[in-house]
């Protein structure tokens, strides 16, 4: 903390900064980068606060959700690890036992390795195959160790994966898991960038996944953990086209609203599109016929289905 304190008043070099994750090409140094850094944090604890409080059953802090971020180490866009620290700050104070399940195209890494000892404490992650992307890891073997093992799960699905593919594990998984471990409370990260426009990444999700990820996390906070149900955002690389929509559809589905379809207000896109440099999508989900059929779709299919019941396995072998 104090290295980032230092660096956001130019008190260090890029050189010194980078022993510590800082001043590189992902995580560059920017004027008051701590203070910025801790209010997100401090969103997403105010956030916990509510909910476990139960002031609220749900509450969201979308510009949270920098699940890369280390105890002593920035990486990969995230200083400050918001999630890791709200749930250590859920343990402490109202003695939580937490379900984090992540759905960013990247590896909830930061938050995995946190907790990857601790039993009270269940992360997954359904993200890219890290034989293609940033940060490499996430690989289904990694379980846990000691007292958690058994309590890291992790589905990295193949690149082009499509929404139904997507889906399938993201429900499939996520029913099992929590049921298996019925935690206090559930928080997501909502990453955006499984989508086929989000120019880092190699999957081919549409809007009707993130209008599913939500919907179905909501329905397992009621079922097991009375509502508490804490959001926060994540990575996503077309701002324009993609995470508006997606992150509205959380908030839609927090406060109860019926699921938007058909076009967005006309407000909006008359404001955005003079700003944007790309054509905006006019309606909530994507047009049909959004990208040419993708030839290995029966295989990803059936890869990613081995994933999942490898992923599983632990779990289905106690049940039966």
């Amino acid at each position: 903390m104090d290295i980032v304190k230092k660096a956001g008043h130019g008190e260090i070099t890029n050189e010194q900064g980078e022993q510590y994750g800082i001043g590189t090409e992902d995580t560059p140094i920017f004027p008051f980068m701590h203070e910025a850094s801790a209010h997100i944090v401090g969103g997403t604890l105010t956030a916990c606060d509510y909910v476990m409080q139960g002031k609220a059953k749900h509450a969201a802090n979308l510009g949270g959700g920098l699940h890369h971020g280390f105890k002593g180490r920035a990486s990969g866009f995230c200083i400050y690890n918001d999630s890791t620290v709200a749930i250590k700050y859920m343990q402490q104070k109202y003695n939580a036992r937490v379900l984090y399940i992540d759905t960013d195209a990247h590896h909830g890494d930061g938050v995995q390795w946190s907790f990857y000892d601790d039993p009270n404490v269940c992360t997954i992650s359904i993200h890219e195959t890290g034989r293609y992307l940033f940060p490499g890891t996430g690989n289904v073997t990694e379980r846990g160790t000691g007292e958690g093992h058994g309590t890291s799960f992790n589905l990295p699905i193949d690149a082009f994966t499509e929404d139904e593919s997507f889906l399938d594990i993201y429900e499939t998984a996520f029913r099992e898991i929590v049921d298996h471990f019925k935690p206090d409370v559930i928080l997501t990260q909502n990453g955006a960038d499984a989508h086929y426009f989000d120019p880092l990444t190699h999957l081919y999700g549409s809007m009707k996944i993130y209008k599913e990820i939500p919907r179905i996390a909501h329905e397992l906070a009621h079922e097991y953990c009375d509502g508490r149900w804490i959001a926060v955002g994540g990575g996503g690389y077309d701002i324009w086209r993609v995470v508006p929509r997606a992150w509205s559809l959380i908030w839609t589905e927090m406060t109860d609203q019926k699921a938007p379809d058909g076009p967005l207000p006309s407000a909006w896109l008359e404001k955005w599109q003079t700003e944007s440099p790309v054509t905006l999508i006019p309606t909530w989900m994507d047009p049909i016929n959004m990208y040419n059929e993708v030839p290995r779709k029966v295989e990803i299919t059936e890869k990613n289905h081995q994933i999942l019941e490898k992923a599983l396995y632990l779990i289905r072998s106690i049940k039966s």
